[in-house]
């Protein structure tokens, strides 16, 4: 098992072309999360924030991230929890694990976004959930179609 580390973190407008080893860049405009990968490797892990992937905590003097980072498709295959600015390494999965746990993620996203469609009786703005859902577009392209409307 790999050491802990202590890592420091930057709230950005946008990521920077050239990312620091041991920094976590947060930029809330994008809802992203981006850092090298800690192992060493030098891989850059790109964490969206969203209900349904991470989800970033600032206590006023460290951060956070949940759930774990697992670079699954990194050669790495680096897996680790950040908590109060400091990572924790975490055992390594299986393939089988890995595909179950992806699996696990796309019932939950599709469940999420499911239950945030009004005609299913769900309570949500009717706008952002048809917004949100387009087939076949990237998820990030939607949130970034979002943001731009919010600018304009």
């Amino acid at each position: 098992m790999r050491r802990d580390k202590t890592v420091n973190f930057e709230f950005v407008d946008s990521v920077p072309a050239q990312l620091k080893d041991d920094t976590v860049y947060i930029s809330i405009r994008y809802a992203t999360a981006v850092h090298r990968c800690f192992c060493g490797c030098g891989s850059e892990v790109v964490t969206p924030l969203s209900p349904t992937d991470w989800a970033v905590t600032f206590d006023g003097e460290s951060i956070s991230l949940d759930p774990s980072v697992g670079s699954w498709s990194l050669p790495c295959q680096s897996h680790y929890w950040i908590r109060r600015n400091r990572v924790k390494w975490a055992p390594r999965w299986s393939k089988e694990r890995i595909r179950a746990g992806r699996a696990a993620d796309s019932i939950a996203k599709a469940r999420y976004y499911q239950d945030d469609d009004p005609e299913s009786g769900g309570s949500s703005d009717p706008s952002s959930s048809k917004s949100l859902r387009n087939s076949g577009e990237p998820l990030w392209s939607r949130f970034a179609r979002l943001w731009r409307k919010k600018d304009q």
